[in-house]
């Protein structure tokens, strides 16, 4: 045309979803356009509606993003809709472009670690244990950053089930904020004051809460309160090259002080192991990092035979009572062929 418009130019912009509901998206209205001129619209939708609440803008009100959008939708424009305009004709004001959004089709996976053990269902973990939960997705739109995508229960040994909430002493969230490790942080730090069998429950879930990409996880364990410990074995044994040291403890945290004497069958000592030594230790199921090599306080091989051994423990500046070792039906399991009165029996064979 050769006319010039008077003023700026209303348009709207709508998208209608595939279950026909229909979204109206605010935008600003258009420059005074010229002969021969031309005005460009952009269009923004957000892969998630918490962008808008973020931004605090006029669009807000909409409340729409396109992890809602799955499948095929349809993105209308109308110029000038209602003549403020004078024109010739509004049969060309119009645009209708469909386009399809391709659903979150990326698994989150857990991974939840017990003071940084994978534990087995069943294992005696500590009273005050820290539980680091990490989720993970492949998805690079669409990051783990919202509480929603995680769910943590835990079942008490009384049979009551507790949810529990974010933004606390006992639970709290890391969200993800890199698309190139879209990984999401929870640390648990629950204070289990009952004795007996729990059950932790997590549901991890993308930001589309798709049920097919969905994960849960659940695990049994075991909490007693009181600082103890059990016999304790080598393994192997007899033992060739070297053995390792298997125990349990109980309690909220790792005793004070451990020291391992292995001595002659005539009661000398030998060799004195450290906690320190030992590796890392934890409450429950250990199984040493340090393996003894069958030689002396002075690096001197032994001769092969029968040794002895005794454990010692400190917490507080009180010895650790003793824990009796059940099998899965809580019956106590005789260890007395193994370890007796504290004192355990190794075979060393080269």
């Amino acid at each position: 045309s050769d006319q010039v418009f008077s003023d700026s130019i209303k348009a709207t912009v709508s998208l209608r979803d595939k279950s026909n509901k229909l979204y109206t998206i605010p935008i600003r209205k258009l420059k005074k356009l010229n002969p021969g001129d031309t005005a460009i619209i952009d269009v923004t939708i957000p892969g998630d509606t918490s962008v808008y609440n973020a931004n605090r803008s006029a669009i807000d009100k909409m409340q729409i993003g396109t992890m809602d959008l799955g499948g095929v939708n349809i993105l209308s424009l109308d110029i000038n809709p209602e003549l403020v305009q004078p024109e010739e004709t509004h049969d060309n004001n119009f645009l209708y472009k469909s386009f399809y959004v391709r659903t979150d089709e990326h698994n989150t996976l857990l991974d939840v670690t017990f003071d940084g053990i994978h534990i087995l269902d069943n294992d005696i973990v500590a009273a005050k244990p820290t539980v680091a939960i990490r989720l993970n997705d492949d998805s690079k739109y669409l990051l783990l950053n919202d509480t929603a995508v995680a769910q943590v229960s835990l079942r008490y040994p009384d049979g009551s089930v507790k949810k529990f909430g974010y933004n606390s002493d006992t639970l709290s969230f890391r969200p993800a904020t890199d698309s190139s490790k879209n990984e999401a942080l929870i640390d648990f730090r629950p204070y289990l004051t009952q004795d007996g069998n729990y059950e932790l429950m997590v549901k991890g879930q993308g930001k589309t809460a798709a049920v097919s990409t969905s994960t849960n996880y659940s695990v049994n364990f075991q909490v007693y309160n009181k600082p103890m410990i059990s016999d304790m074995f080598n393994y192997p044994n007899p033992f060739t090259s070297s053995t390792a040291f298997v125990f349990t403890i109980t309690g909220s945290q790792v005793p004070q002080n451990i020291r391992i004497q292995i001595m002659t069958i005539t009661g000398k000592i030998v060799k004195e192991i450290t906690k320190a030594e030992l590796g890392p230790l934890h409450i429950g199921r250990n199984i040493t990092d340090y393996k003894w090599d069958g030689t002396d306080n002075f690096g001197q091989k032994l001769a092969n035979g029968v040794y002895l051994y005794r454990v010692i423990t400190n917490q507080d500046g009180k010895s650790l009572d003793h824990f009796k070792i059940r099998d899965t039906n809580g019956n106590e399991i005789n260890t007395g062929k193994y370890f007796n009165k504290g004192y355990g029996k190794m075979y060393l064979m080269r």
